[in-house]
C-alpha cells in the first residue's frame, strides 16, 4: 500500500483521497453507502467542500460516530471573517463532527495573510485555537497566489490541479511544497474526464511520493477501480509512458480544464462544458453529446455577448469567447458529419 505524509500536518493516508464533489448527484442512500465502502476498503481521506450543495451533510451521515478513524477535509469560499465564521459552523454541523482535520481557503483570488482586511486568516487561527479546525489549507488555481502561499509559510497544504497534463511550472510547485514541508494535495488528477486511463494517471502521480491525488467519485464502479490499486498499484510502464506521451501532445495547449470559475454566464452558456466541447466528443461516448440536449447547450454559444466576463475570470488565461466559437464550429461540422469522432 503507498501512503502520503502530508508535510507538517503529519495526516498519513492511503494514495487514494475521496473526492466528494460528484456525490452531490447522487441519492443519499447511494452517497452514504459509496463513502463507507471507501472506508472500508481503505480510503481515509475524505474532501468535501461548503460549496458542493449536500455533499458535506452527506459524508456526515456516512462516519457520524466514528470521526477519529479517518481525516474529514472541508474549504470555504468565504470572503471575510463573519462569512468564514458562518461556513465553519454550518460545515461542522453538516459533517456532525467538532472538529475539521483539514480546513481550506476555497479558490481565493488572493493569499489571506494575519492582519489583511478579510480578517479570514486570523479568523482561521482562532477556529485553530478553539480546536475547530487542525490544520490551515488553501486550494487555488492561479499559480501567483499558489506561490504566494508556499513562499508565507502560513498554510500546511496547497491544493492545486496537477495530472500527467503538468507543465513546468506545475511541477515546480509540486517540489517547492516538498522543499517547504508543505503537503501537496491534486485536484483534478483527471483533468475533468479528459483522461480517461486511471491507471495511468495513478502511474504518473506515484512519482511523486509528497502528492496525495484526489479522485473524484460517484459511482461504485468508478470507486472499484481505484480501490484495487491499494494491493496492486499501477507502475510506470513502456506502454503507459506511451499513452501519457500521446495524450499530452493531443491536449496540452489551448485548452479548457473546466474548472468552472468563468461561470455563471449572463447568457447561460454552460462554458466549463462548451468550451470543451471538441476534447469531450473525442475522449469519451459523444452520443450524449450530440443528443437534442447537448445540441440545445452548445448552440447558446451562438447568443454570446462577447462581454469577456469569462475571459476575465479564468485562471489559465484563456480566450474563452474564442474558445466556444471554435467548439462550436467543430461540433456543426460533426453534427453535419463533415467531421468524424
Amino acid at each position: 500500500m503507498q501512503t502520503v505524509r502530508l508535510g507538517k500536518t503529519e495526516i498519513v493516508t492511503n494514495k487514494n483521497a475521496f473526492g466528494a464533489l460528484p456525490i452531490q448527484r447522487i441519492s443519499e442512500e447511494a452517497a452514504v453507502a459509496l463513502l463507507r465502502k471507501a472506508y472500508e476498503k481503505g480510503i481515509t481521506f475524505f474532501d468535501t467542500a461548503r460549496l458542493y450543495t449536500d455533499s458535506e451533510h452527506k459524508v456526515g451521515l456516512a462516519f457520524e460516530g466514528m470521526r477519529e478513524k479517518l481525516f474529514i477535509a472541508t474549504k470555504t469560499g468565504a470572503q471575510n471573517a463573519e462569512g468564514f465564521w458562518k461556513d465553519l459552523e454550518t460545515s461542522l454541523t453538516e459533517l456532525r463532527t467538532d472538529y475539521i482535520d483539514l480546513y481550506q481557503f476555497h479558490n481565493p483570488a488572493f493569499c489571506p495573510k494575519p492582519g489583511d482586511e478579510s480578517g479570514l486568516y486570523d479568523a482561521a487561527l482562532q477556529a485553530k485555537a478553539q480546536g475547530k479546525i487542525r490544520h490551515i489549507g488553501i486550494t487555488n488555481h492561479r499559480l501567483t497566489v499558489a506561490h504566494e502561499a508556499i513562499d508565507s509559510g502560513l498554510y500546511e497544504t496547497l491544493q492545486f490541479p496537477f495530472c500527467y497534463l503538468a507543465t513546468d511550472k506545475d511541477i515546480e510547485l509540486v517540489e517547492k511544497c516538498q522543499a517547504a514541508d508543505m503537503g501537496f494535495i491534486a485536484m483534478k488528477a483527471l483533468s475533468g474526464g479528459l483522461i480517461t486511463n486511471s491507471a495511468a494517471a495513478y502511474a504518473y502521480l506515484s512519482q511523486f511520493d509528497n502528492v496525495l491525488p484526489i479522485w473524484g467519485v460517484q459511482r461504485e464502479e468508478e470507486l472499484s477501480e481505484f480501490l484495487s490499486y491499494i494491493d496492486n498499484p499501477p507502475a510506470m510502464t513502456a506502454e503507459i509512458e506511451a499513452l501519457i506521451k500521446k495524450d499530452r501532445e493531443e491536449l496540452l495547449g489551448e485548452f479548457c480544464r473546466g474548472c468552472g470559475y468563468c461561470m455563471p454566464c449572463p447568457v447561460g452558456i454552460e462554458i466549463n462544458t462548451c468550451a470543451r466541447m471538441s476534447l469531450l466528443l473525442r475522449r469519451s461516448p459523444s452520443a450524449g453529446h450530440l443528443s437534442p440536449a447537448g445540441q440545445e447547450m452548445m448552440m447558446k454559444i451562438e447568443n454570446c455577448l462577447h462581454c469577456n466576463q469569462c475571459k476575465g475570470k479564468c485562471p489559465y488565461g484563456l480566450d474563452t469567447p474564442t474558445l466556444l466559437e471554435k467548439n462550436l464550429e467543430d461540433y456543426k461540422n460533426v453534427l453535419a458529419g463533415k467531421v468524424k469522432v
